[in-house]
């Protein structure tokens, strides 16, 4: 059973030739780069392909006649591949939870600190040869509202205190376990002043922070998405932004790469990553392991 890596990218390289092992099943790596109109040849002959973040347009994977498993670098996989599509193909989709709940965590952390205290356009003006010190939010007694208890939002919530935050928080269904008070939606919006996002995607969340949600908002408050972008109505979320009524501090987005014209990419109290919450090398080790694991799972089932 033939497995292909299709974006191994430079910083995946070298962990991936670590973890994966004598008696593992042999993959092979693609580090070339490749546009979706390549997939039908790239993956010719393929029954598995590991994807980072590549996208994999239904009317591709079609074409990959031989392909019955895609194993996806995280948990995201609905942001580049549409899973009911590849599915009716007969292409199963796999995804990796849990891994980077520390990492994307302290990512989130960092955005809120960054952004509170208006780091990073600070530090453009002084490459620019600008000295404008500006003032920030200060963190200690604020309210932290985390969106999604998972094991994601939990750390987030935890850290949030550490730093002397009162957090609140709301989950889809009710979660007494995490320690956290719960609060409807609507009112953690109204009352937060930093808002984190750490739910997942699906058909109930998507574009659930719309105009209305966002309007919601208390005056000067931070939205922090470490989670998926198309949670939140962009334009919406851009048309708030242009006003300057909230900040945001944003590592996922509808299109990746974000491209430098894009308005996100041209507003001041927006700080941006570049979909890296999860990229930590201890992260990327348990990720590439586990993916390792699905496959030698896929290779040891019976042949349908």
């Amino acid at each position: 059973m033939k497995t292909l890596f299709i974006d191994c990218n430079h910083q995946l390289a070298p962990i991936f030739a670590r973890v994966h092992g004598p008696d593992d099943p042999p993959i092979a790596v693609n580090a070339a780069p490749f546009t979706s109109a390549d997939l039908p040849h790239l993956l010719a002959g393929c029954a598995v392909c590991i994807d980072d973040h590549s996208y994999l347009p239904t009317e591709q994977i079609a074409a990959c006649t031989d392909l019955r498993h895609v194993v996806f670098l995280g948990t995201g996989a609905s942001s580049y591949m549409d899973i009911s599509a590849l599915e009716a193909l007969g292409v199963t989709v796999h995804t990796i939870r849990g891994y980077a709940n520390t990492a994307v965590a302290e990512h989130t952390i960092a955005l809120m600190v960054a952004c509170a205290r208006d780091v990073a356009r600070m530090d453009r003006a002084i490459r620019a040869g600008i000295w404008r010190p500006l003032e920030g939010m200060q963190l200690e007694g604020k309210v932290l509202g985390v969106v999604g208890l998972g094991g994601i939002g939990r750390e987030v919530a935890r850290l949030g205190a550490g730093l002397g935050m009162r957090v609140v928080a709301w989950n889809r269904t009710p979660r007494p376990d995490a320690g956290v008070p719960e609060v409807d939606l609507d009112t953690l919006l109204s009352t937060a002043d930093v808002v984190s996002l750490n739910l997942g995607l699906n058909d109930d969340t998507r574009g659930m922070i719309g105009a209305e949600k966002l309007a919601r908002m208390k005056d000067g408050a931070l939205l922090i998405n470490t989670a998926r972008a198309a949670l939140v109505d962009e334009a919406a979320l851009i048309a708030e932004l242009t006003h300057g009524r909230i900040r945001a501090a944003l590592d996922v987005f509808h299109a990746e790469p974000l491209r430098a014209d894009h308005p996100l990419a041209r507003l001041e109290g927006v700080t941006l990553t570049a979909h890296a919450a999860f990229r930590t090398p201890e992260a990327s080790e348990e990720l590439l392991r586990r993916a390792i694991d699905i496959v030698r799972t896929i290779s040891a089932a019976p042949a349908r």
